[in-house]
């Protein structure tokens, strides 16, 4: 290793990354004053009844409290009023329908956001300020982000385009981050609170229930809950009757350990798990386009968990280094294990993959007459275990078989990074951000001697601008240059390929490398919130499997991964809401994005990229206890396909069809404690397919959920 012992000493004790503190959308609450989860649901229902919007907090952009509105990134926030109003099967179906998102499902119990064109490995994925971005992360549609309990959210902000420097390899689309809740409590003595969930869909006979609870006083609090969820196959809309291989359940469990031992001071310990014991894929499963029988006669994830510790020092005073730092240690386990089975053999593979990710932050935050700086420095360390077997189904035999990744494969990350929001004039402020990051990247041999090291580094940075041109109406503008560095998916695999390819490993393989450029408009008005946003990426160095020319003894085509593709992405980014009367009000969305690629000469329609899609609403309260939401989704078609595209069972090389749903939300607070909603989807039962997916989605569906707090 060409690094000291001594750094990682260093970072281990000055370790954490941003605070995961679940702002009130008023304000940020110090760390002496209690922000219970009941103060912001009573502002966020506030605000949504008509009443004049409340200022929204975002922590991911600016890796500190700011208000949304005065920062010039584009984020999207995604509160708790909305969080606990939806049915989602897994935490990225909350973002459906949000200004800069598009969803993604390969199968049901899995899905992942496309951010601006890009997906999987690049974009960040993290919960509490740790990075969920494992070493096996592949830059296509992954199950990982799934691995969250959607009932253990708090907000979701999603920070769109490039943010490497602040966050690091694989920020290249954006960041999409999970802020799960925190209980605090006033008064001397002990108090406790507690809620519990139930909840039903008849689309997929789903099934959810949730209990949560929380006791602490003044400077103290543990909480904790469970989550167990069962789902059923999915009815198709039209006469398409139940899907099969459509049903999972998972579990879930969480505790976190608030604790202030001193003015300024606070300590947060949390561990969460969830596990889905058995999920089909889909796609692999049914025969879809291009194809005249199925891939596999098996192909189950099984099981998939992750489990997540983390441990978080906060410290808040006036100093001269800083006036807040924030300290942080964390764990992250997830397995990735498989059952398959070609279609049409007797060999059944078993896997057994798993990373294990520690994860240490320092992060400074200091004013300085005209600049808030905020500085600090990160180590991960990732090491994957892999193992696969296969059995004969007809004589019980067992033989070792190569596994997915080298077995015992490293990939470590170390970085210094440094952000300064400058005033530099009443109108206007002036965002640059750095970052030096660099990695060692090791796989061990395979079962051929072939091993690989890598030690790649990176110095990435942004600009923001923004102009007040009124106390309502802000314009910015931002440039930021991304990468991701190479992975163990990147690199792991060589060796015998499908279709006579032989894999030999690239040690010249460098970091991908994308710069994007975005205009905005911001509206903050007392009646109405909106924002405008057009961007482009030059995504350049993309990692692709080229063929050599070469062949082997054995007449094998020799194929290697190298830093040959470029891709030229643009778009539009639209949302706002209008609180037209005293209880009304009218929201929407729009999101285009446009891509070419590039190679050898060659221009083509870049891969997966979604077609034009958003949402509208209208929301009305009739009384401050009775609401009624009547929204639809839409996106249109998207006949653009790569070449990909062209051939992957998943999609139709006709294109995708464009389609509309009508769906309604009646929400009834019956009780001071307790709450029905009752959910009304795709009211037209249409048959539809969201872009890139692996099955149709759900047709007509109603959902209750009783809520009850105590």
């Amino acid at each position: 290793m060409r690094h000291s012992a001594l750094l990682s000493a260093i970072l281990f004790a000055l370790a954490t990354p941003v605070l995961a503190e679940t702002a009130v959308e008023t304000a940020t609450a110090p760390l002496n004053e209690a922000a219970t989860t009941a103060d912001a649901e009573a502002a966020e229902t506030g605000a949504g009844r008509g009443e004049q919007p409340l200022e929204q907090i975002q922590i991911t952009a600016t890796r500190a409290a700011k208000s949304n509105f005065d920062v010039s990134s584009a984020v999207t926030v995604v509160g708790q009023d909305e969080v606990r109003e939806k049915t989602a099967l897994t935490v990225a179906d909350y973002l459906r329908g949000q200004p800069g998102a598009f969803i993604q499902s390969t199968t049901p119990g899995q899905a992942v956001p496309i951010i601006r064109g890009l997906k999987g490995s690049e974009v960040l994925h993290m919960v509490d300020g740790f990075r969920m971005n494992t070493a096996f992360f592949r830059n296509s549609p992954n199950q990982y982000f799934a691995l969250a309990d959607t009932q253990n959210v708090d907000r979701i902000e999603l920070v769109r385009g490039a943010q490497s420097s602040l966050y690091g390899s694989d920020a290249m689309g954006g960041v999409v981050q999970i802020l799960t809740p925190e209980e605090r409590f006033n008064g001397d003595s002990w108090d406790g609170r507690g809620r519990f969930r139930a909840q039903y869909s008849s689309g997929d006979l789903s099934r959810l229930g949730r209990i949560a609870g929380a006791a602490g006083k003044d400077g103290v609090s543990i909480a904790g809950g469970v989550t167990v969820q069962d789902v059923g196959l999915r009815e198709l809309g039209g006469d398409g009757g139940r899907l099969p291989y459509t049903d999972f359940s998972s579990w879930a469990a969480d505790t976190k350990l608030l604790w202030s031992p001193t003015a300024g001071h606070e300590l947060m310990l949390s561990a969460a798990y969830l596990k889905q014991p058995k999920t089909a894929r889909v796609d692999e499963l049914m025969t879809s386009f291009h194809q005249t029988r199925p891939n596999s006669a098996e192909f189950y994830f099984q099981p998939q968990d992750r489990l997540f510790v983390q441990a978080r020092y906060v410290i808040e005073q006036d100093g001269s280094w800083f006036d807040r730092a924030e300290f942080h240690a964390g764990y992250q386990k997830i397995n990735d294990d498989r059952r398959t089975r070609e279609f049409g053999t007797v060999n059944r593979e078993l896997e057994e993959n798993s990373s294990r990710l520690r994860g240490f932050t320092a992060t400074f935050n200091k004013e300085v007459g005209s600049h808030a700086l905020v500085y600090g420095a990160e180590a991960y360390y990732d090491t994957i275990s892999s193992f696969r077997q296969r059995l004969n189904l007809n004589t019980n035999a067992i033989t070792a078989r190569p596994p997915r990744f080298p077995d015992g494969s490293t990939m470590d990350s170390y970085a210094v990074f440094l952000n300064d929001s400058i005033t530099l004039a009443p109108q206007w402020q002036l965002d640059l951000g750095g970052r030096y990051s660099s990695f060692d990247i090791e796989l061990t041999p395979n079962t051929q001697g072939v091993g690989v090291k890598l030690s790649p580094d990176d110095f990435t940075g942004n600009a923001g601008l923004t102009f007040k041109a009124t106390d309502t109406v802000h314009v910015v503008g931002n440039v930021g240059r991304g990468f991701r560095a190479p992975n163990i998916f990147d690199l792991g695999v060589f060796g015998s390929r499908p279709s006579n390819r032989w894999a030999v490993p690239n040690t010249d393989l460098k970091p991908e490398t994308v710069i994007t450029y975005d205009l905005g408009l911001k509206w903050d008005h007392p009646r109405w919130q909106a924002e405008a946003f057009v961007w482009k990426s030059d995504y350049k160095d993309k990692i692709t499997t080229i063929e050599t020319g070469e062949l082997t003894s054995a007449g094998a085509i020799i194929v290697t991964n190298a830093n040959v593709t470029q891709l030229d992405l643009w778009g539009v980014e639209a949302g706002g809401r209008w609180y037209f009367s005293e209880n009304s009000q009218f929201y929407g969305t729009l999101n285009y994005t446009r891509g070419d690629e590039s190679y050898a000469g060659d221009s083509y329609d870049a891969d997966r990229v979604p077609p034009l899609n958003g949402r509208l609403g209208l929301l009305h309260y009739f009384t401050p206890n009775l609401s009624l939401d009547v929204n639809a989704l839409y996106a249109a078609r998207q006949d653009r396909l790569s070449p990909r595209d062209l051939t992957d069972p998943r999609v139709n090389p006709d294109g995708t069809a464009g389609w509309n749903t009508w769906n309604t939300r009646l929400a009834w607070e019956f009780a001071p404690d307790a709450k029905l909603t009752l959910l009304l989807d795709n009211l037209a039962d249409r048959r539809y397919r969201e872009h890139g997916s692996g099955a149709d989605e759900m047709g007509r569906n109603a959902s209750v959920i009783f809520d009850w707090t105590f």
